[in-house]
């Protein structure tokens, strides 16, 4: 008797039920925006269509009247210049810290508990803190990025160095090998692609705080354009701009994943869905 667990969706299904999600919300959203509309023209809740396609032509294709700017590039550059700045800050600090951690046993002995304590911090506590030590400027912002994720980060890759075989470090001790020469050959090969892993899943977090961020002190970006025309109840800006960042995090996602598998073939072997 076949098992549930043991039949597989061709590729043609898979597509199907991987759109089925985004097509009965969209449905279900035509609907109620239409029965809305239908009751008071004037509904800014849920707005149509044509709403929505005047509101991306006026932001993203029609020059700011104001600047002359294209709105909607302008703000998607400033967010991913601050959103990358962070989480490459946030990538190299894991690398620089995590691995210490996880090879060195003083090390992990001395910080290992204020890092843990550390990562217990709720970022947007300090927002404040960073403002007044760092200004309303870009640093602020990308400093939040960096404290909301690099905790994270850097855990994940003192547990990763802590899971590798004993077998094999005590093999390259024995063929020689200082405690650099292991590190760099033996320990980072193999923590690299978990740590793309790690960022790819964090991704969603350091989004969080860059909107938060760009909500509180900017003048351009994702975050600020929401917020700003939230008084509006311009729902015809919004819901795109929340797509559009919904898209983003996925593609990013999607590319660092394609990049992991690229880059470390062995990493996938065995995987389901490779």
């Amino acid at each position: 008797m076949k098992r549930f667990m043991n039949l597989r969706p061709s590729r043609g299904a898979t597509l199907f039920l991987g759109l089925l999600p985004f097509i009965i919300v969209a449905v279900f959203y035509l609907v109620a925006s239409d029965m809305r509309l239908t009751e008071n023209p004037n509904d800014k809740l849920l707005p149509s269509m044509a709403s929505f396609s005047e509101a991306i032509d006026r932001m993203a294709f029609t020059p700011s009247k104001r600047t002359g700017e294209i709105l909607f590039i302008g703000d998607t550059v400033s967010s991913l210049e601050r959103l990358g700045l962070g989480v490459l800050i946030s990538a190299v600090l894991a690398m620089l810290i995590g691995i210490p951690l996880g090879f060195i046993p003083f090390l992990r002995a001395g910080l290992s508990p204020f890092v843990a304590a550390f990562s217990m911090v709720p970022p947007m506590a300090v927002l404040p803190i960073l403002f007044i030590v760092f200004g309303m400027g870009e640093l602020a912002k990308v400093a939040l990025i960096v404290i909301g994720v690099t905790p994270l980060l850097v855990r994940d890759m003192q547990q990763r160095v802590s899971e590798i075989p004993v077998e094999q470090l005590i093999k390259a001790q024995t063929l020689g090998g200082s405690s650099w020469t292991i590190v760099m050959r033996v320990v980072l090969p193999q923590v690299f692609p978990r740590l793309l892993d790690a960022v790819r899943i964090t991704l969603g977090t350091a989004w969080i705080f860059l909107i938060s961020a760009e909500a509180i002190a900017a003048t351009e970006g994702l975050g600020y354009r929401i917020f700003l025309v939230r008084r509006y109840m311009s729902m015809d800006v919004i819901l795109p701009y929340v797509a559009w960042i919904t898209f983003l995090a996925f593609l990013f996602d999607f590319m660092l994943k394609k990049l992991t598998y690229k880059l470390f073939p062995w990493y996938t072997a065995g995987k389901e869905g490779s």
